[in-house]
């Protein structure tokens, strides 16, 4: 089985916040995971008890940088908390600095570098909460994804991501992108940490696991493909009953209905910023502005209606099949600082507002992370973790 995460050695007194400190110190000028490292030095008693944690720079903390990942914000101040971060305040953790976004949350990357190999990407938009955590450099961290941006990092950098239900945790003092996607998440080392988080938080727990899964086989590479039925055989063999499905029709319906949900949505949030500032906010974005105000108005109901019709039809699948398992990826990340990656194996489940997680999966020698993403029915947050938990456990025991 694996060794415990960070989280759990900091919480058992094995880990002290200098140590989190001295892992900053040796990996961020290689890394480049913080906007601003800044450790409060107080916290409120609670069972996190002073845990530190990084928050994604479109997220609002008092006192600290909010540069939504661009030089046009760069000196720019909150003077209020988020309230998820006011939520993790309560519980006893204190923030330790802001971690890096691309550019307004989107795929104009950011500065960041993936711990497993500098030369390739962290993926994005949560590139510095992911690569801060897979560095130790933090136990956990806020992420937020409005197609795969929790989900992807994870799998790229090695660690877990888990993108909760659709408005499962609160998203006020986030920067707003695509209100009907957007959503918070976090990163932790391994599924256990982030299931010791979420009871921290006291957010609902499960102790009951699944007895059925279904398997859906998401487009990815070879490697990934190979990596991932390994992972199934695995699970097999340790007793969980898998069975290949093919979802409905609506399913694969839900990706195009998310890209164009999320430039349509995304239009008209940044529509005044790109009219100050054009292509300042980024290339990549930019064009998103331009595509999707030339969109007609009833775009957005379609796609709702699509996306509606979806989740009630998978929400019958689920009833048969509690846990989905997919490749968390297309593959491993992608060489190069340019792109960061490809989300469509993630955007489903953030179309569907369900809760879906990112763990690590064993990996042959000389390949970089991949990840085994879970999904679960819309409220299904806590049972989805167990599950997490005891698949992450079967994964990695030691033969």
């Amino acid at each position: 089985m694996s060794s415990p995460g960070p989280l759990s050695r900091y919480l058992d007194g094995a880990l002290s916040i200098a140590d989190f400190e001295h892992r900053i110190a040796a990996e961020e000028p290689k890394i480049h995971a913080w906007v601003e490292v800044r450790r409060e030095e107080s916290s409120h008693p609670g069972p996190l008890h002073g845990a530190p944690f990084g928050v994604k720079d479109i997220v609002d903390v008092r006192g600290y940088r909010n540069t939504n990942g661009s030089h046009i914000f760069a000196h720019r101040v909150s003077g209020a908390d988020a309230a998820l971060v006011e939520l993790i305040r309560s519980k006893g953790g204190v923030v330790m600095g802001k971690t890096q976004t691309t550019s307004f949350a989107y795929f104009d990357p950011a500065p960041t570098r993936n711990p497993r190999n500098p030369a390739h990407t962290p993926g994005g938009s949560s590139s510095g909460s992911a690569a801060a955590v897979a560095c130790e450099m933090v136990p956990f961290a806020i992420g937020s994804q409005t197609q795969g941006s929790v989900l992807r990092p994870a799998s790229f950098c090695g660690v877990t991501g888990f993108k909760p239900t659709f408005n499962a945790l609160p998203v006020e003092g986030f920067m707003p992108f695509a209100p009907s996607l957007d959503t918070a998440g976090f990163f932790t080392a391994n599924a256990l940490d982030m299931r010791l988080l979420w009871l921290s938080l006291g957010l609902p727990a499960a102790a009951e696991l699944p007895e059925d899964f279904g398997m859906i086989e998401l487009p990815c590479d070879p490697v990934m493909q190979e990596t991932f039925r390994n992972a199934v055989q695995i699970l097999g063999h340790y007793g969980c009953r898998v069975r290949r499905i093919q979802p409905p029709g609506s399913f694969h319906k839900a990706l195009d209905a998310v890209r164009t949900l999320q430039t349509f949505e995304g239009a008209r949030t940044l529509r005044q910023l790109y009219a100050e500032h054009g292509a300042a906010i980024g290339a990549k974005l930019a064009e998103l502005v331009r595509t999707g105000l030339a969109m007609p108005e009833d775009t957005r109901l379609n796609c709702l209606r699509t996306l509606e019709l979806a989740r009630q039809e998978m929400d019958d699948v689920f009833q048969t099949y509690p846990v989905l398992l997919s490749p968390a990826a297309v593959g491993q990340a992608p060489e190069g600082l340019a792109s960061t990656g490809d989300p469509r194996n993630n955007a489903y489940w953030t179309g569907l507002h369900t809760p879906a997680i990112s763990i690590p999966m064993p990996v042959a020698d000389g390949f970089l992370p991949m990840g085994l993403q879970m999904t679960a029915a819309r409220g299904n947050d806590g049972f989805l973790l167990a599950a997490a938990c005891h698949c992450h456990a079967l994964l990695h025991a030691k033969a």
